[in-house]
């Protein structure tokens, strides 16, 4: 496993772990879900272009 794979699998964890509908989560909003969305779009894009 690579790097890129490692991060993106945690950032899909984060992902889940940040949504709001978690009884941990759910004073937080969306703020957390869409950066951590944001991070893993930029991710993606750059496991796509192959510069990770």
């Amino acid at each position: 496993m690579g790097l890129g794979t490692i991060l993106f699998i945690v950032l899909v964890l984060m992902l889940i772990g940040v949504f709001p509908a978690w009884p941990h989560s759910q004073s937080w909003g969306y703020g957390p879900t869409g950066g951590v969305g944001f991070l893993l779009f930029i991710i993606v894009i750059l496991l796509l272009m192959g510069r990770l």
